[in-house]
């Protein structure tokens, strides 16, 4: 089991990275088509395309990796299943070892049972031989003696027997068992150097990216641009020609001495050039008529500047529509929630707008002055919206299916601990960090809480717990669960003081109920000590080493002086599972794939039984990935398709043993294909829950000079992944 343990590890470390990889691809791959939409006007549209073909290579390269990972995670599947059968194979093969444990455990029993019957035998026949008893007495005795030290030598026989069993299964066992685990070594590092292998070529491809890129800016020199710009907007190389001789050569005398045009003719046939040349280009100005009425005044040149600069001209087209793309982009990357993998962790923040998408583009002529059109100016571009054909899932705003992260944003006000005696639930934005480093809370500054010395100081406990499952098929048999949890204790800023004016602070300890459950527990060795002699398997006793804790707390609060608290992770720890029993939420997944179309069904049913207090999951969603080609998706409960990434997602209410059906159900979804059939994929689960834990750990504050103001639990799922089988 501890070898399947640390495949699962290293299962889920490489599927997290590969979610990675393929998310910052498909960044990438935005990224160039934001290149592509951009300005082409000028000398700098050339290098557009560098950097489109640039990253368009380096999206390539990471989705290389990502299938490589797909690969090598394939591979670690093949091989959990191999150890799962050589652990039953294995365990079969030792059984006989088993037997000659508890037969020499019987026999060294019955062994030292026989030996202190001889020597009772023994020495109460030499009593009866000083005491004088007759002669009767001592035969009977005599043949005790006899028959009680064959019993003994049988058994030293016995025992030598099963002595030389034991050995021999012990060493044919302990050398069975050292070859599988340096097999598994092996195996291991095999995948780990292919892992190593996948990374360090991906990172060569990138750098020769890198290399090429740097080389076409070299080559991209201010004469390439300017040559590239004459050559697309040039009309040749060559000088137009003569289009008439007169115009170069004025050998002949003019008789016409004006500009001025005869008003009963276009042209005038006393131009002694007609005689030369008959078909002859004509260029006339019209002067300009004047009227007493209508055009007294002149415009100046300064009035026409004044008056061309009140015109508002469109804007460049494609540097408007680069702009809607930023700003497009900019929602969709903090709304279109299919658009990230469930593994990825988000940011519970959304992406604001950026503030110059708001600001209309600069206006440029595009058009010579004289067919300039007056138009209004743009709308901002303050929210645009996708086109109402898009699917519903695109445009609505949905939450990122990711786990609920814990944030410090909002941190619980210090007052509410120096007053709160019960044990509550925070909401969502005053979650307690339950980070691997310890966080602080800057979003309300100094506690205003004034604490004084003699009073109970008041500190707040969280539990939170991450439950992993594996699923395969419909056999509850074959499911793997894996939780681990976290306690951090949050202290006000105000008890820093307090700490350091005081010699010797009151010890904070603590007890840990319901500690029976947990495999294995990792107190903070800096901060925390226990007493290992403890007896009582349910509870643990623990306190704190005021000073280290004081120099830790006078640390972070001199790096950020304004929290009104600070959260300190204590100790971590892993709860003993039960398979499928220890799941709150239990999966079967059905398949039925054909050429043309795909019937999925997924059964879920609420499992009160693994928590201490049955508690709601919310925020549950199911990610299904579906390939084949999907053309269109019936679905019951509605589900939200992605034609870009081909998946569908659910979005459920919570889920309790008060819902329907106390809790059970079922999504349904027929896909109909273009290139089928589908492949069974690997389904994505998440959900969490609040007021309660799995494991049903719980703390108690022992001593006095200290009180818990606050205790949150909760749960949730880092990931789920379920695999399925096909019929």
């Amino acid at each position: 089991l501890v070898l399947i343990y640390v495949l699962l590890d290293f299962f889920f470390l490489n599927n997290y990275q590969a979610t990675i990889e393929e998310v910052y691809s498909r960044s990438m791959t935005k990224l160039a088509k934001t290149a592509s939409n951009c300005s082409q006007l000028g000398t700098f549209a050339p290098v557009w395309d560098v950097f489109k073909q640039s990253t368009e290579k380096l999206a390539a390269c990471h989705m290389e990796l990502v299938r490589k990972l797909q690969e090598l995670i394939k591979e670690v599947q093949k091989y959990v299943e191999e150890q799962a059968k050589n652990h039953k194979k294995t365990k079969e093969e030792v059984a006989s070892t088993l037997e000659a444990v508890q037969n020499i455990q019987s026999v060294s029993q019955a062994l030292q049972k026989s030996k202190e019957n001889y020597i009772n035998k023994t020495l109460e026949q030499e009593r009866m031989r000083k005491e004088g008893a007759t002669q009767r007495d001592l035969d009977k005795a005599g043949l005790k003696v006899k028959k009680a030290t064959e019993t003994y030598k049988s058994y030293v026989e016995k025992y030598a027997n099963a002595k030389t069993e034991f050995e021999q299964r012990m060493t044919e066992t302990a050398q069975k068992f050292q070859g599988i685990e340096e097999e598994h070594v092996l195996r291991m590092q095999e995948i780990i150097h292919s892992y190593c292998q996948s990374v360090e070529e991906t990172h060569i491809q990138i750098g020769e990216v890198q290399e090429e890129f740097v080389k076409n800016m070299e080559n991209t020199s201010v004469e390439s641009l300017i040559q590239k710009l004459a050559e697309s907007k040039g009309t040749g190389k060559e000088r137009p020609g003569n289009t008439a001789k007169s115009l170069t050569h004025g050998a002949k005398p003019r008789k016409r001495k004006t500009f001025a045009i005869p008003e009963n003719s276009f042209y005038s046939s006393s131009d002694s050039e007609d005689e030369d040349e008959p078909r002859k280009f004509h260029v006339q100005i019209k002067p300009v008529q004047t009227n007493n009425g209508t055009h007294q005044h002149k415009a100046t040149i300064d009035e026409l500047k004044a008056s061309i600069g009140n015109i508002t001209l469109s804007p460049t087209p494609a540097l408007y529509n680069c702009h809607v793309f930023f700003s497009s982009n900019s929602r969709l990357a903090s709304n279109d929630l299919l658009s990230l993998d469930p593994f990825v962790p988000t940011s519970t923040s959304s992406s604001s707008s950026i503030p110059h998408l708001s600001v209309p583009p600069p206006n440029r002529p595009t058009t010579p002055l004289g067919t300039a059109t007056i138009v209004p100016p743009p709308r901002p571009l303050s929210r645009p919206k996708l086109p109402a054909g898009k699917l519903t899932g695109i445009s609505e705003a949905v939450r990122p299916f990711s786990p609920p992260k814990m944030s410090n944003s909002s941190p619980p006000p210090a007052a509410p601990l120096a007053r709160a005696e019960s044990s509550s639930s925070l909401s969502s934005n005053t979650s307690l960090s339950a980070s691997n480093t310890p966080t602080v809370g800057t979003s309300r500054g100094p506690s205003p809480v004034t604490l004084a010395s003699q009073d109970a100081l008041p500190i707040a406990v969280a539990f939170t717990e991450s439950v992993n499952a594996y699923f395969k098929g419909a056999d509850p048999s074959k499911c793997i669960v894996k939780i681990t949890g976290d306690m951090t204790l949050s202290f006000p800023s105000g008890i820093i003081k307090i700490f350091t004016s005081t010699p010797s602070p009151a010890v904070l300890s603590f007890k840990l109920s319901n500690t029976s459950r947990l495999e294995q527990i990792m107190p903070n060795q800096q901060l925390l000590h226990s007493d290992s002699s403890q007896s009582d398997t349910n509870t643990k006793d623990f306190w704190l080493n005021m000073p280290a804790l004081t120099a830790y707390l006078r640390k972070i609060s001199e790096q950020n002086p304004a929290a009104s608290y600070y959260n300190v992770d204590i100790l971590k720890y892993q709860v003993c599972s039960n398979g499928i029993q220890s799941s709150p939420l239990n999966l079967v997944v059905y398949w039925k794939c054909t050429s043309s179309t795909t019937d999925l069904r997924v059964d879920y049913r609420y499992n009160p039984e693994s928590m201490q207090s049955p508690a709601a999951l919310t925020n549950v969603q199911v990610l299904v990935p579906v390939s084949g080609g999907v053309t269109n998706m019936q679905s019951l409960p509605n589900a939200i398709w992605n034609a870009e990434q081909s998946k569908s997602l659910w979005k459920l209410s919570d889920i309790s043993d008060k819902s329907e059906n106390e809790g059970s159900g079922s999504l349904r979804a027929k896909f109909e294909l273009s290139d089928g059939p589908s492949v069974p994929a690997t389904l994505a689960v998440q959900f969490f829950s609040e007021g309660s834990t799995l494991s049903g750990v719980d703390m108690e504050l022992v001593g006095s000079g200290y009180r818990l103001s606050l205790s949150k639990k909760r749960f949730a799922t880092a990931f789920k992944i379920t695999f399925m089988d096909c019929f």
